[in-house]
């Protein structure tokens, strides 16, 4: 904002024009079921926080009518900190809180809450307590600067300021409900490339030469060879029947299958504690955050050293695994551990390692699916804590495709997939260019740019002079 002043307009200190009433210091023995509502910083921004309530004794001077203005002194910036206009029913004021009179003779209230916020930058940089939670003293309110117009131009101003922000507002509400169109955006790609929706014209025109039963066959040869590589002379463990539950219909090339006919191992990542075993280089271990929903986050990978890596036998990942949140807050959280970050070690994730009929990346698209989600949901156990477990994920059943139409399914939904990240790219640019147009707008607005100036308005030198007679 400009240093000088637009013609008609006038500087005075906050301190000179307003007046300042501080809530009071509830306490919860303050607190009961009736009575007025306590107006807290939290309620001032968002509609859906609670109230407390009092009927005691407190001073009539705290107490806030429907169109009063007030300031959040404390609070986190960027939200609930500076001037609201109260839009509730009567109420009394917590700390934290200015009610704030001002001469109407002289200042539109709108416009006065728009002149405090224009300098809540200024506010911020002066306030006690850093970017997590700042609070500015009354007095440096009080001595902060405050310009305006003529009281026909603020309304002039008002009216124009409200009308654009309105339009603002609009936008931002319809941008704030993007993500949430994006997300079910993936979903609906799933589960149409779960059930064979996504992929109908593709076996319409293809000739697949090997239909989910031959591929079934092929990878229970597999698996029993597979056995006898690994496990020696251990017996053989037949595969889990697929779990006994009521299934949709899929495509008649697919078929109904599970995780242990199509794996030949499923276990469980490194159980026990890990504090003292990281190491700065050493072998990759991977914990949950690095499984996210069909992609692995490298962020806050750490270490161990080899001969514990070399202990940890069971949980050994070389590529291509299908890995599963098994506990904690993302559970169920799918990916495919990469193929080009060589041996790695892992704790708390549920290893799946397909055999040749499974393609492991479609594997994780029907995990993160909202069948899959659901079905992991169901098969959780713990309270305190969700935890998926190995025998869930050997039963879960899955709809098996043919191997080249799991392959198209991957490829068209990473294709989609790439378009939703290019839309979500481009929201959040969007949303970046609209957040600048209230500062743009409000800067404007305080530079006499916003609307035209009308000579015979009368000046705001002329008001300031009867600031100190009418003061309230």
């Amino acid at each position: 904002m400009s240093n000088e002043l637009p013609q008609g307009w006038a500087e005075t200190k906050v301190g000179d024009a307003l007046k300042l009433i501080n809530g009071f210091a509830f306490k919860p023995s303050h607190w009961g079921k009736s009575g007025l509502p306590i107006i807290r910083i939290q309620n001032l921004n968002n509609p859906d926080a609670t109230f407390n309530y009092c009927d005691g004794n407190i001073p009539a001077k705290i107490q806030v009518r429907n169109g009063d203005l007030l300031f959040a002194w404390s609070g986190t910036p960027g939200t609930s900190f500076g001037a609201h206009v109260w839009n509730g029913r009567d109420a009394w004021l917590n700390q934290h809180i200015f009610r704030v009179e001002f001469p109407p003779r002289i200042f539109d209230k709108t416009f006065l809450k728009h002149a405090i916020n224009q300098n809540l930058e200024h506010y911020i940089s002066q306030a006690h307590g850093g970017a997590g939670l700042a609070h500015i003293t009354k007095g440096m309110f009080e001595s902060s600067t405050l310009r305006f117009a003529p009281l026909a131009e603020q309304r002039r101003i008002v009216a124009k300021l409200e009308k654009l922000l309105g339009r603002v507002d609009a936008c931002q509400q319809r941008l704030k409900k993007m993500p949430t169109l994006l997300k079910r955006f993936r979903q609906s790609i799933l589960a149409a490339a779960c059930s064979g929706r996504l992929t109908a014209d593709w076996r319409e025109e293809s000739d697949c030469a090997e239909d989910a039963d031959a591929l079934l066959d092929r990878m229970k040869v597999e698996r029993r060879e597979r056995w006898a590589t690994e496990n020696g002379n251990r017996k053989y463990r037949e595969a889990d029947p697929v779990a006994d539950e009521e299934l949709p219909t899929v495509p008649e090339s697919w078929r109904w299958t599970n995780f242990d006919h199509c794996a030949w191992e499923i276990t469980v990542g490194h159980v026990g504690p890990m504090k003292d075993r990281y190491v700065e280089k050493g072998v990759t271990f991977l914990r949950c955050q690095n499984v996210r929903p069909l992609r692995f986050d490298t962020d806050g990978l750490v270490f161990i050293p080899a001969d514990f890596h070399n202990q940890l036998s069971k949980s050994e990942l070389l590529g291509g695994e299908i890995l599963v949140v098994r506990s904690g807050a993302n559970t169920g959280d799918c990916c495919v551990f990469p193929r080009n970050l060589g041996a790695a070690n892992c704790s708390d994730l549920v290893i799946t390692r397909p055999l040749s009929g499974l393609l492991p990346e479609y594997g994780a698209l029907y995990v993160n699916s909202p069948a899959g989600q659901a079905l992991v949901t169901l098969n959780q156990t713990g309270i305190a804590q969700p935890h998926f477990n190995i025998g869930a994920m050997r039963v879960k059943a899955f709809p098996l495709p043919p191997l080249a139409e799991q392959q198209e399914i991957v490829r068209r939904v990473a294709g989609l997939f790439a378009l939703a990240d290019q839309l979500e790219q481009r929201l959040a640019q969007a949303r970046r260019q609209v957040d600048k147009l209230t500062p743009s707008l409000l800067a404007r607005a305080f530079a006499g740019k916003l609307v035209p100036q009308d000579p015979n308005d009368e000046p705001a030198e002329r008001l300031l002079e009867r600031i100190k007679d009418i003061k309230p």
